[in-house]
């Protein structure tokens, strides 16, 4: 997905409207931005941050609108990439999904003969 000059501006008013601790998830290089968005929509009460969210599913098409009205839809079998500042939706595969490694085959980090956990 390519995000327009409109849709970039409502990005950054909702950023500007929402609670301190949404702002981190809500950034056009984060990839579920727009499911970000559509789980708040149903508990905010602010109604210009609701019209603002409804107005970027709008512009961004396709099923984006149709999520507001059914939370419980899951999300589309789309992801948007971001590389180099261009925004584009892939489509999602299953065999993408693979398990985290387990933490005792990871190797530790040590910086300064302390061990670092990331």
């Amino acid at each position: 997905m390519h995000y327009s000059k409109p849709m970039i501006d409502i990005v950054m008013e909702v950023r500007r409207r929402l609670p301190s601790e949404l702002k981190p998830s809500v950034k056009l290089a984060n990839p579920e931005l727009l499911t970000e968005l559509a789980r708040h929509y149903p508990v905010s009460r602010d109604t210009v941050t609701r019209a603002l969210i409804k107005e970027l599913m709008q512009l961004a098409g396709e099923s984006w609108p149709e999520q507001l009205n059914n939370p419980a839809t899951p999300s589309p079998k789309t992801q948007t990439k971001v590389y180099r500042g261009q925004v584009s939706l892939e489509e999602r595969s299953d065999t993408s999904k693979t398990p985290a490694e387990p933490e005792a085959k990871r190797p530790l980090r040590v910086y300064r003969g302390q061990v670092v956990y990331s």
